[in-house]
């Protein structure tokens, strides 16, 4: 009742920035349409309708924080707001053994791992401790430890995933806005601008709001390239540590940022060739393992050689690798070739014309690299598929 009592006295200065919030977004939506159709004949245009959208939305942000100030402290409280989860509440690690005290904490330095800057002092002392905890669980020899490490860790491989295709995204934007072949357009100079503009804002939002800290999206240790270097030392330890089926799963499930690591920068894909490499072959090994009692298991591993193969050997067969700064060895593009060939040759007939189909267009097309030569494999294809014609 006195909740009610206080936004009934509160009304009028509740309604008045609704009200005039509505008209604005009215007009503005009529200006908008005037500026697309004068945009199209007349470039200036354009700038002034970047300039116009974001003058209109720190506006609605002005508004909001104005209107929560002029409220009394009483009807504050009542007032809703928007609380951003934190950036690891959709890669919560479970319940029971998995949500103990060292599980948190080891979730906690995984994820600070993530957040600050391989330059920082302190990068190199979170990780160096994230590493003790892992060890120090596993000399204990108990199964619940063992399940925290293995809870944690797949966490972290998939938050760490998450971050890099949100990255990758970004990046994305920016080669497409400009890909550094002449002058730069005006929506590219804008976009940075606004850019910006919008940090500071941010900052001085966070400053002057209404107590509330505004926990920034775009973290400054979320660098792709260091976040793609932290997802190969987290698939090791998940391998070195009896989980290597974890990470290959979520490798393999990951075709949203196959897709987006074709158009990445050339370091960044030689970073993203090195978890393949090293993933394509712990599935190799994962295979070799397999005995008659884990036959239940051959389908969902099978499928997952397929996502994996139709997923990230694009990537491979893309991806730069210069005589500068190869990649890989000579060697280690030897044995990745015979890997791939012993994955592909156990799919089934026309699973490998699949995969063999999808490697000879991106193969071909290529004409910076001549790797990996699957040529061998396709021409017993070839003729395993000319026998089949013949017997049928």
């Amino acid at each position: 009742m006195e909740v009610e009592m206080d936004m009934m006295e509160n009304l009028p200065s509740t309604i008045s920035p609704l009200l005039l919030r509505s008209m604005a977004s009215s007009v503005f939506t009529y200006a908008d349409k005037l500026f697309i159709n004068l945009a199209e004949k007349f470039k200036p245009f354009e700038i002034i309708r970047y300039v116009l959208i974001t003058s209109f939305l720190f506006f609605l942000r002005l508004l909001s924080f104005l209107f929560l100030s002029d409220l009394p402290p009483k009807s504050q409280s009542h007032v809703y707001t928007f609380n951003p989860p934190k950036s690891n509440d959709r890669y919560l690690i479970g319940s029971g053994v998995s949500d103990s005290g060292i599980a948190r904490a080891l979730s906690q330095v995984l994820s600070i791992v993530n957040d600050i800057p391989v330059s920082s002092r302190k990068y190199a002392i979170v990780r160096s401790l994230a590493e003790g905890l892992i060890e120090e669980n596993r000399r204990e020899d108990a199964e619940g430890l063992r399940e925290v490490n293995r809870a944690v860790l797949s966490s972290a491989f998939s938050r760490t995933l998450s971050y890099l295709e949100a990255a990758m995204v970004e990046l994305g934007q920016d080669r497409i806005g400009h890909d550094g072949a002449g002058p730069a357009p005006v929506q590219y100079w804008v976009k940075r601008a606004l850019r910006v503009v919008r940090s500071v804002g941010d900052g001085v939002w966070a400053r002057e709001g209404s107590g509330a800290v505004r926990e920034d999206v775009n973290r400054s240790g979320n660098s792709a390239e260091k976040l793609a270097a932290e997802l190969l030392w987290l698939a090791q330890k998940l391998v070195d540590y009896g989980f290597g089926e974890e990470a290959v799963e979520r490798w393999a499930s990951a075709s949203n940022l196959a897709s987006l690591s074709l158009l990445a920068e050339p370091r960044l894909q030689g970073s993203l060739v090195k978890v393949s490499t090293f993933l394509f072959k712990q599935a190799r090994d994962m295979e070799m393992a397999l005995d008659e009692t884990e036959e239940f298991y051959e389908e969902s591993r099978r499928q997952t050689k397929m996502k994996m193969l139709t997923s990230w050997l694009p990537l491979l067969c893309r991806a730069s690798n210069g005589t500068d700064m190869p990649v890989l060895s000579i060697n280690e593009k030897a044995e990745l070739e015979k890997v791939l060939e012993e994955t592909i040759e156990l799919l089934d007939h026309e699973e490998q014309e699949q995969v063999l189909s999808l490697w000879l267009h991106h193969f071909a097309y290529c004409s910076s690299s001549d790797w990996p030569n699957l040529h061998a494999l396709y021409c017993r294809w070839c003729t395993n598929s000319r026998k089949l014609l013949l017997l049928h």
